[in-house]
């Protein structure tokens, strides 16, 4: 024989039915000043300074989807990039020079920014960050990856585990 329902019980289950599904992580990327940025181009034609927009359309695009894996539900993440370095360096007095990065260990990848994490019913913590990789070319899988920015991916993909994932560990998510 089944219990009877209270109304108390029903009230419950009503509520627990209704509640919203905890929000996603957010990430919000900007840049900023990008014409300015050290080396941000990947299809230079005579090396010109700046960010080219296939290079802050992938950053955006890789920085959301770490916010994904990382971020506990709820928690929001504004990053201001306020310069680029990226992996390598054009040749100037080589054969398609303007085509072609040269990367050595002296070329690591580097990127300047902001950042801000807040989460609901907690303050914003935020600090500027220098992240780089000094060591890119060690990096396991590096060759069979056909990915133009796959130094610069790596590297954001350390600090963001290592600058994120602990608070995930432990905001209690």
């Amino acid at each position: 024989m089944r219990p009877a329902l209270t109304l108390a019980t029903l009230s419950l289950l009503a509520c627990n039915s209704l509640a919203q599904p905890a929000a996603a992580p957010n990430v919000e990327v900007t840049f900023d000043k990008p014409e300015h940025f050290r080396d941000a181009s990947l299809d230079s034609n005579g090396y010109p300074r700046g960010a080219d927009a296939y290079v802050m359309k992938e950053l955006s695009a890789y920085l959301v989807k770490l916010g994904q894996r990382y971020l506990a539900p709820g928690q929001s993440l504004r990053i201001d990039i306020r310069d680029i370095d990226l992996a390598g360096q054009y040749e100037p007095w080589r054969a398609n020079a303007y085509s072609v990065r040269i990367m050595r260990d002296v070329t690591w990848p580097s990127i300047d920014l902001h950042y801000a994490l807040s989460q609901p019913g907690q303050g914003v913590s935020q600090a500027d960050a220098h992240v780089s990789d000094k060591f890119y070319l060690q990096r396991p899988g590096r060759r069979a990856d056909s990915d133009r920015l796959y130094a610069e991916k790596a590297m954001l993909q350390a600090w963001f585990r290592k600058q994120f994932s602990v608070q995930h560990q432990t905001s209690g998510f």
